[in-house]
């Protein structure tokens, strides 16, 4: 949704993230190693508090000491609502974020909602204080989700082909998704698929396995998924078109305080975003989350190397 893992969580998070940061000073991932300053070559590379944000964030630190920056990591920070002071403050440099959600935190007006219209509605929204460089092809975004055998069934390609069967559909998502301007409403306006109450099964864990075993076991028809989710391959999972846009676009980007971006930083993530694809994507959740376990921060660096981008860029 246009709440994403992130912004959907923010109020427990902020609270839970606060609370912490008071009561436990030695926790508080910005306190220690100060900041930056005013050193161009001195990055301090943060993640929200999710696995797929560390893992890029270490991959986006991995890619900029092979460059020759002295380079630190404040990883699980939390949510926008943390992070965002922070490279304000100059406690953080760099973070990765969402093209779409990122917008929606500074701009709630926006109605951008392809990633044309958000690319370019960004940069002057972000100003003057924090900007981005190229966000990557990788998009991590809310997906309508069916299996293999209700998408032959309903001969289906986009959400639109789901209409017809509003009747039989039953559909899982967190329980915000029954109000959310994205959500089911968006799904009425946009495609004419009408959820009536007694057919959405709420599910609280944000795409999750429970959401996934629902939808292999028959319980629902079609579920709220994220499209990085590495469930939808090993599953043979579908996800359905979504040509109107009803979920605004989710690139991965580098989120950055203005004053630290210049010319080689920029050209270093630059490189890093031409790598990460969706796909890519897919395979760094899929060693952090599926059955090795690796550490994100080794998980990092072996993409790094696999991809040529240990070495300075030319």
């Amino acid at each position: 949704m246009k709440s994403s893992r992130i912004h959907r969580l923010a109020g427990v998070a902020v609270a839970a993230s606060l609370a912490l940061l008071t009561a436990c000073g030695s926790s508080d991932p910005l306190e220690s190693n100060g900041s930056s300053g005013g050193d161009p070559n001195s990055i301090v590379v943060g993640s929200a508090n999710f696995p797929e944000s560390e893992t890029v964030g270490f991959v986006y630190a991995e890619a900029l000491r092979a460059n020759g920056f002295d380079v630190q990591t404040k990883m699980n920070i939390g949510s926008r609502e943390i992070y965002v002071p922070a490279l304000r403050d100059g406690s953080l440099t760099l973070i990765p974020d969402y093209t779409g959600n990122l917008l929606d935190y500074i701009d709630p007006s926006s109605t951008a909602t392809t990633a044309e219209e958000i690319d370019a509605a960004l940069p002057a929204a972000l100003a003057p204080d924090l900007a981005i460089t190229t966000p990557a092809p990788a998009e991590d975004k809310d997906a309508v989700v069916v299996t293999r055998e209700t998408a032959e069934k309903w001969n289906l390609t986009s959400i639109a082909d789901l209409a017809a069967h509003s009747a039989e559909v039953k559909f899982a998502a967190p329980a915000e998704f029954q109000e959310r301007a994205v959500g089911l409403p968006g799904l009425r306006e946009n495609y004419g698929l009408e959820i009536s109450p007694s057919n959405f099964v709420p599910i609280a864990d944000g795409g999750g396995p429970t959401t996934v075993k629902a939808l292999t076991s028959g319980q629902v028809t079609a579920a709220n998924i994220f499209t990085t989710s590495p469930a939808i391959e090993a599953n043979d999972l579908v996800v359905l078109a979504d040509p109107k846009s009803n979920f605004p676009a989710q690139n991965v980007v580098p989120l950055l305080r203005a004053s630290a971006k210049t010319e080689q930083l920029a050209r270093v993530l630059d490189a890093v975003s031409a790598k990460l694809t969706t796909e890519e994507l897919v395979g760094l959740n899929d060693a952090v989350s599926g059955d090795s376990k690796t550490e994100p921060e080794a998980a990092a660096k072996q993409w790094v190397a696999r991809q040529g981008l240990d070495a300075p860029v030319s």
